[in-house]
């Protein structure tokens, strides 16, 4: 009358229709169904979701029945089925021109320190900067900064907007900036020692971006503390292909990119 033993069998593959189906959007908090990892989905396809913890640590799991807890309840995850479709956004989250022809350049520029910076600018930033018409260019450092500047001739529809590394109170570069703003030139920076610290560590799956000694070169520092075996371009190939929205970078660069932006093209 009792039938089989109520306790064989495994939980972990429940009858059909016992355990809840929950569509893996981005942000859901789960665990693993043995309780080892917790994390926030980031990344889901038809076989497998990417699960990133509170440290950055990212896992792959695959799709399997029961395969998760919600709450400490086990439940299966599916891909979230596509909504209506919305307008194509760039890289920057700007909304994209479809089959776009770059413009004829602006007489205004943007200026950036080097060519990491420029390759950056351009990754994020590359479709609205040929939407409007706008070249970037670098440096190669700040200390010339002020020739530069005379030589463009800046004036009323030839701006300039210049982009500074580590632009501080105090500093070196702070008091060449003060040297050459006006009008239609506008120099910003954000608070990084390079570009490279504009990357959010959590895209890179490290922690933090660890500190460097005084006296020690900055990018050699960090690539032994980090014990990748690279020399600096190599670590910048990896950095940079690890960036592929706005979301993958710091506010303090984003701001003051989309401020040089509305600067050059302002009428």
């Amino acid at each position: 009358m009792y039938g089989r033993d109520v306790l064989s069998g495994d939980w972990r593959r429940p009858r059909r229709g016992q355990i809840p189906e929950i569509a893996a959007e981005p942000d859901l908090v789960v665990e693993d169904a043995e309780g080892r990892f917790c994390g926030a989905v980031v990344a889901c396809d038809k076989e497998a979701v990417t699960l990133e913890d509170r440290f950055g640590r990212r896992r792959v799991f695959p799709l399997t029945p029961a395969g998760f807890l919600l709450d400490g309840k086990p439940v299966t995850l599916v891909r979230p089925q596509a909504g209506p479709k919305g307008p194509l956004r760039s890289a920057s989250g700007s909304i994209a021109v479809e089959g776009l022809r770059a413009q004829v350049a602006r007489e205004s520029r943007i200026y950036v320190e080097g060519v990491h910076d420029a390759s950056l600018v351009e990754k994020i930033w590359g479709h609205d900067l040929r939407v409007e018409g706008v070249v970037v260019e670098y440096l190669e450092g700040v200390d010339d900064l002020p020739a530069i500047v005379e030589e463009f001739g800046p004036e009323p529809g030839r701006r300039l907007g210049v982009l500074v590394d580590h632009l501080v109170p105090g500093s070196k570069e702070s008091r060449i900036a003060a040297r050459v703003s006006g009008d239609d030139v506008l120099v910003v920076g954000h608070p990084f020692v390079d570009i490279w610290q504009a990357v959010k560590p959590r895209a890179l799956g490290i922690a933090a971006w660890p500190d460097v000694p005084r006296g020690v070169p900055w990018k050699e520092g960090v690539i032994d503390a980090l014990g990748w075996r690279m020399d600096p371009q190599e670590t910048w190939r990896h950095i940079l292909g690890r960036v592929t929205t706005y979301a993958d970078l710091e506010p303090e660069l984003l701001g003051r990119v989309e401020q040089l932006i509305d600067f050059v093209t302002a009428p």
